[in-house]
């Protein structure tokens, strides 16, 4: 176990957690356990109705102090506006909660996003683009190998943590993440859903084998000796900035010589119809739902505030800018994931 740990005007956080490195994470997999069938009553022994009224909050914060102990990626910005965190602990204490996180609560560990503030617009690659051809692959796959580089060294950020503290201390009972990243899986979440899959697997869309990307990786580096050195801007999910590619040689399945595809879910592609029910019997089972870190402008991740709100839990969201699921919350927090989430560990566990 290691502490973590802040201090802001005189006050202190501090979280008590396992934080293993990527080499001990719990070996990853795309739909977890079953869920659990029943669901857990709130405080007062009954559901909370959902409130008519959303509760929006904008959150002012200042730097935090780390005390000594392990480093995590990112600076920790801590909230100071009170009354928020109370809101917030008020709708999640006694309740069973379920998670839910986006590209927002990676930003701190390096890694962009695609719609926050300040993120530059981008027209990701969709899955009938990448099937459609050889050059296509080959701008995907050229792009991909550079910017994965840059993915194994993400570390998992204070939120990452403060999730994991959360569900050691049984408030957080799963977590579904819209990210592809393995940082959940790195902190050490145990309940975890990939909803997209991970970009540390490949699939091979003629036989199906799958494999783990470093291997794919060394392979690739074998074919493209010194192929991309040097500096390159990095884009979300794993991708670079990367305008000629027509040079670069692809690696086919060593199995059947078909296509291979990261193991994730492409934009215009579907999420495998077994994970999605998955995910909405976890949300059944609880009695809240707390979203982190996504703007849920993608209906895979949509599909669950809207199913929590029709049966009356509390939905608690926390993102910087506006969500497609605003009007749907209990409560708003305009406000950053680390900032909000390692208080809000500390004050529970």
């Amino acid at each position: 176990m290691e502490a973590v740990a802040a201090a802001v005007d005189g006050g202190s956080y501090a979280l008590t957690l396992a934080a293993p490195t990527r080499a001990s994470a719990p070996a990853p997999a795309h739909v977890s356990s079953p869920a659990v069938a029943h669901s857990t009553p709130s405080a007062a022994g009954t559901t909370t109705p959902l409130l008519h009224a959303t509760r929006l909050f904008t959150l002012a914060s200042v730097d935090a102090v780390a005390s000594p102990g392990p480093s995590y990626a990112g600076s920790v910005d801590i909230v100071t506006e009170q009354p928020a965190l109370d809101e917030v602990r008020a709708l999640l204490d006694g309740r069973r909660v379920v998670a839910l996180t986006g590209a927002g609560i990676s930003t701190d560990s390096g890694i962009p996003d695609y719609r926050g503030p300040g993120s530059v617009p981008r027209q990701p690659m969709t899955y009938q683009e990448f099937v459609a051809s050889p050059q296509a692959q080959q701008r995907y796959w050229a792009r991909a190998h550079i910017g994965w580089r840059h993915m194994t060294g993400a570390e998992p950020n204070a939120a990452h943590h403060a999730l994991v503290a959360l569900e050691q201390a049984g408030v957080v009972s799963a977590v579904i993440t819209q990210n592809v990243d393995g940082l959940h899986e790195a902190a050490g979440q145990r309940e975890l859903v990939a909803l997209h899959g991970r970009i540390a697997d490949v699939v091979c869309l003629g036989c199906g084998a799958r494999s783990p990307r470093a291997e794919l990786h060394e392979r690739l580096d074998v074919l493209n000796p010194g192929y991309g050195d040097g500096a390159y801007a990095i884009a979300p999910d794993g991708d670079a900035v990367l305008e000629e590619t027509s040079t670069f040689r692809v690696a086919p399945c060593l199995r059947c010589g078909g296509i291979l595809k990261p193991d994730v879910v492409f934009f215009g592609e579907s999420v495998p119809k077994p994970r999605v029910e998955h995910c909405r019997a976890l949300v059944d089972a609880a009695d809240a739902l707390l979203v982190v870190g996504s703007s849920l402008q993608v209906m895979s991740g949509l599909r669950f505030v809207r199913q929590a709100a029709k049966a009356g839990k509390p939905v608690v969201i926390v993102n910087r800018g506006a969500t497609r699921g605003d009007d749907l919350a209990t409560l708003k927090l305009d406000a950053g994931c680390a900032e909000t989430l390692v208080p809000l560990a500390a004050s529970v566990c």
